[in-house]
């Protein structure tokens, strides 16, 4: 099973990729952990990467393109995998489908820009550990303090008000030519997702529409 999960910032597509990866028990591709790692390794291609993001740009295509290609060619990918948010452009999607990978289903989570905002500026991060908070919807015991290290949180860069913002129109300017692409592709079945229900519900959704076949 090949799925591609697309959407805005925040709209859900990582906490269902995670839990749609461990239920069919293929791998989940994330662009945003692979651009993560680059920056993390602080290699080359990770210092342009943060570069971009700490403007709020989006990262070319071509770096994005040869990272996917390159994770998708190793061996836990031949029975499947789902990718978290690539295609994020029309271009983008040129590309994936013109390695000739069959993909199954395409699911669109739809979302707010005003409840994302909400979403991304509460975020707050324990960067050793990768543990992640809200101080809307999921605030840590101690204000500004990870529950098990009690060492101070971080906000992310690319989680400012200013950034955020700046993503979100990026997002727009791509996302309606990338959608009417990929909604003329035949044998792909393509879904739109209410992303402002709950996480369970979300996710019964999706496992009804994935068992449908």
């Amino acid at each position: 099973m090949r799925i591609i999960l697309i959407g805005a910032p925040a709209s859900g597509k990582g906490t269902q990729a995670k839990l749609i990866s461990e239920k069919y028990n293929i791998p989940k591709i994330s662009t945003g952990d692979i651009l993560r790692e680059n920056i993390q390794i602080n290699n080359e291609i990770g210092k342009k990467i943060r570069n971009i993001l700490k403007n709020g740009e989006l990262v070319s295509n071509e770096i994005v393109c040869e990272l996917i290609k390159k994770r998708i060619q190793k061996k836990d990918c031949i029975n499947g995998f789902l990718l978290d948010g690539f295609p994020r452009t029309k271009k983008q999607a040129e590309y994936i489908f013109n390695l000739r990978i069959k993909i199954d289903y395409i699911l669109e989570f739809i979302v707010p820009h005003q409840l994302i905002l909400k979403r991304i500026c509460g975020r707050r991060v324990h960067i050793p550990s990768g543990r992640i908070y809200n101080i809307h919807y999921n605030p840590p015991i101690e204000e500004g303090k990870d529950d098990i290290t009690k060492e101070k949180l971080q906000i992310r860069e690319d989680d400012k008000n200013d950034i955020v913002k700046k993503r979100l129109e990026n997002y727009e300017e791509n996302i309606y030519s990338l959608t009417q692409y990929i909604s003329k592709k035949k044998n792909i079945k393509y879904f739109r997702i209410n992303g402002k229900e709950s996480i369970l519900n979300i996710y019964k959704k999706i496992e009804t529409l994935l068992n449908k076949e």
